[in-house]
């Protein structure tokens, strides 16, 4: 970590605070936002308001925002979860296609996915996310229900590479939307009701096929053609929607949908300053400023992001191979294909609880490492149990232990707040989120590939592995956070042996800040 103590001379300024603090949110009277600031004319550091108020303020926006933005998250994981539904309806000879054939597309996919991520945030950045976001899913609504009349390999593995490319970026291009909105405290929580629309999704996904490809016949057509027309409708008219639902900003809510805005005036300066006075950051670059290619480097050079990009890399394989044995189990258990998947429910129920209260206890506590270590940690007991347990029979055993792991606390949400906090620059954190669901994606990846055929059907060896990948990240955890720590000993080691005079010269060299983010000696990392 490169500290030093630049700035530090000079005669004060007359807008020089006169106690000298330390943290992100102790930093508003010092960092007033830029005059392109969406909200500007809402800035007021003098406001004050009740506690009632500013729980109104946020309800409003839980109603408004959340609610929505949870609806596209469902559109999401509908054409998601669609292809592996139609399976079941014999896309696959229909298409005369093979297992290798779908593996391939499954992996065009996820390239064309990956490759998409940091040019959307460029994108996002330049136009709006009120325009980029619904742009995107009416694109892949598009190409989704357009996959009613797939015909060959060439088709299928065409609608998969479109499909990867306008699904890209979609999740930190929402997610750095929401922060603008909420303090990040709150995001935690917030955030782990995005992924509890996923798990809701799975569920209703699974639920829908099983009227939707009993339409085979209906006007020649198979089942699955049916399935893809009417999720893929289905998604585009969320997308629609959305293009004339989602506000430009905090203080631009107005549009063909909403003749007046969500919030008054007053709620429009309590939603301003209170977001800014937990994160002056945020005042300095405008909704529709673009990043560049010098935030990438600031992003990918960050120490300190980079025990977070690790444990995205790893943190999640634990669980990964174990969620898509599940169905496996139940089939071995007698049940059919529609049947196992109406048992995969318990999983995606456990998980909604167990996020939530992990979430919302991290925010409660503003505490993020202790609480992701607990989310991993519920994994390993579970992993030993499996290894120990005698061959043959004891399938229900299997189950219930299965449905444990696949139900774990997931602790993505409050990452992602983590990553939030900590980065100090909304095109900093742009890029650092989208790079850290890339590497959460190459896990994925790594994760599906640890149990082989060789090793079926208890995966003895494959449990194994993954008990050390859940050991390593526990130590990863531990290790980021002691080395946020050591980071910020280092700045008030230097910050102690500075002046008052020193102290408020230095905090009000606003260029100098701007330029440095959270290396500041009066920023603190967050853990």
């Amino acid at each position: 970590m490169d500290v030093d103590r630049r700035k530090v001379s000079g005669e004060p300024s007359t807008s020089q605070i006169s106690v000298a603090r330390v943290g992100r949110e102790h930093l508003s009277d010092s960092l007033a936002p830029h005059e392109t600031y969406e909200g500007r004319h809402r800035f007021d550091p003098g406001a004050t308001w009740t506690e009632q108020e500013e729980r109104r303020v946020v309800r409003k926006t839980d109603l408004y925002l959340l609610s929505w933005i949870c609806v596209m998250f469902f559109g999401l994981q509908l054409d998601r979860g669609n292809l592996s539904n139609a399976l079941a309806d014999n896309l696959l000879k229909d298409l005369h296609l093979t297992s290798d054939n779908y593996n391939n597309g499954t992996t065009i996919q996820l390239l064309c996915f990956l490759t998409a991520e940091f040019p959307v945030q460029f994108l996002t950045k330049r136009y709006g996310f009120k325009y980029v976001l619904p742009t995107m899913m009416m694109l892949w609504g598009t190409v989704s229900w357009s996959q009613a009349w797939m015909t060959n390999r060439t088709s299928f593995y065409i609608t998969r590479a479109f499909i990867g490319a306008c699904e890209g970026g979609f999740i930190p291009g929402t997610i750095l939307f929401a922060t603008y909105f909420y303090k990040t405290k709150e995001l935690a929580i917030r955030l782990a009701c995005f992924w509890s629309t996923l798990n809701v999704a799975r569920v209703i996904s699974a639920l829908l096929p099983a009227g939707i490809l009993e339409m085979r016949g209906i006007g020649g057509k198979s089942g699955w053609f049916w399935l893809f027309l009417i999720e893929g409708l289905l998604t585009f008219l969320i997308g629609a929607i959305s293009f004339f639902y989602l506000p430009q900003s905090p203080t631009s809510t107005k549009g063909v949908l909403f003749r007046n805005s969500w919030y008054t005036e007053r709620e429009e300066t309590i939603m301003t300053n209170r977001v800014l006075r937990d994160d002056p950051a945020k005042g300095l670059t405008a909704l529709k400023e673009a990043a560049t290619w010098k935030d990438v480097k600031a992003s990918w050079s960050d120490s300190s992001m980079w025990g977070l990009y690790f444990i995205g890399l790893v943190a999640y394989i634990p669980a990964t191979p174990v969620t898509g044995y599940l169905t496996l189990t139940l089939k071995r258990l007698g049940y059919s294909t529609f049947n196992s998947n109406m048992l995969t429910i318990p999983a995606a129920v456990l998980q909604i609880i167990t996020m939530l209260t992990l979430s919302y206890s991290s925010d409660y506590f503003n505490e993020r490492a202790f609480h992701c270590f607990l989310g991993e940690f519920w994994i390993l007991p579970i992993l030993a149990a499996l290894i120990t347990i005698p061959d043959g029979g004891r399938n229900w055993a299997r189950f219930s232990m299965i449905t444990l792991i696949s139900g774990y606390p997931y602790f993505h949400p409050i990452v992602s707040s983590w990553i939030s906090e900590n980065t100090f620059d909304v095109k900093k954190r742009a890029i650092t989120a989208a790079t850290y669901n890339v590497i959460i994606q190459i896990g994925s990846l790594i994760g599906s590939q640890i149990y082989r055929s060789y090793d079926s059907p208890y995966c003895h060896q494959g449990n194994k592995v993954l008990i050390s990948i859940c050991a390593l990240s526990l130590v990863t955890f531990l290790a980021q956070r002691a080395y946020l720590s050591i980071l910020n000993k280092r700045k008030e080691k230097i910050w102690d042996s500075m002046t008052m005079d020193e102290r408020s010269v230095y905090q009000n060299d606003q260029g100098a800040r701007e330029l440095d983010g959270n290396k500041r000696l009066d920023f603190r990392f967050k853990y």
